[in-house]
């Protein structure tokens, strides 16, 4: 039985020439990859909303929106900001290639294209993406909160585990969003001269301190590591494990409901399926002498109020 084909690498191309979108379209097939194709700047960013490429190939000259600021505008996505964009044009001087890698490019092909130094460039940035991946994807396997930024506060990328502390913390879907007005400010004042700096930001949503972020330091040019932590849910969590003599993950589930978050959220933030959650429930209700969760969050925050 023959074995499954795995599936083709996909590379989207961006150009207006239809001369050069034939060409490179042919050549791309011709070696394996399927290809996305897009005329504009705006194409390609409605494209990205819809199909995740592992590729870009941007040209930088275009009318209406130039590759610059379609690049610009593709890693201002943290969703898809760590998609390798390889800019092609005709331009060498060496301002236009400054201000393409400036933009976000990783690599800058100059026309007539020669089909084989393109393969092998895509080839290469294809293989350090999956790098980069795998590493995010460890690092949130091991349950590590860590997102890196841009001086200028734009979230470079962030592990998934990360992005749910955010957006639970902040009680929105664009919670990244929300951090990232905060490293701006905060990266701001490392800046300015004087005494040294604080390594830690507080953030706070609602007028209550929400999350806690650790500033690791560099990682590259123009990008800083972050640790993540909720503010005071680790003290939370031992006030109810104490009182009701709960696990430490029933008081963590038990926390989260007391926070208002539905079963699936919960999962979700602490990496859990939904039966365990509800296991979990079960041996919380039972513990505390309730009946459902509303009780249980009723129970909870007293115990958390008086604490």
């Amino acid at each position: 039985m023959a074995e499954p084909a795995l599936p083709r690498d996909i590379v989207l191309l961006v150009d207006d020439s239809p001369e050069a979108l034939g060409f490179l379209t042919d050549a791309l097939e011709q070696s394996g990859f399927s290809v996305l194709i897009a005329t504009s700047g705006l194409a390609a960013l409605n494209i990205v909303e819809r199909i995740t490429p592992d590729l870009i190939l941007l040209d930088a000259l275009m009318p209406s929106m130039d590759g610059f600021e379609t690049c610009r505008r593709l890693k201002a996505n943290a969703g898809i900001a760590q998609i390798p964009v390889v800019f092609m044009t005709g331009l060498t001087e060496t301002e236009h290639v400054v201000h393409a890698l400036e933009s976000g490019g990783v690599d800058y092909l100059t026309k007539p294209i020669n089909v084989d130094e393109l393969r092998a460039r895509i080839r290469v940035h294809l293989r350090n993406a999956r790098s980069a991946q795998s590493a995010r994807v460890a690092l949130d396997a091991a349950g590590r909160h860590l997102l890196a930024a841009k001086g200028d506060g734009a979230i470079h990328w962030s592990t998934p585990q990360a992005t749910r502390l955010v957006n639970a913390a902040t009680g929105s879907d664009d919670g990244l969003d929300f951090v990232a007005k905060h490293i701006a400010t905060f990266m701001r004042e490392r800046e300015r001269p004087g005494p040294a700096r604080d390594n830690l930001l507080s953030i706070s949503n609602g007028g209550q301190a929400a999350l806690q972020l650790a500033f690791l330091g560099a990682i590259g040019p123009d990008e800083y590591l972050f640790r993540l932590t909720a503010t005071n849910q680790r003290a939370d969590d031992d006030v109810l494990r104490q009182h009701f003599a709960l696990t430490q993950r029933e008081s963590e589930v038990l926390l989260w409901i007391a926070k208002g978050k539905s079963n699936r959220d919960i999962g979700e933030i602490l990496g859990l399926s939904a039966r365990t959650v509800n296991k979990h429930l079960e041996q919380i209700y039972v513990k505390l002498g309730v009946e459902n969760r509303a009780s249980a969050a009723v129970r909870a925050a007293y115990v958390l109020y008086e604490a």
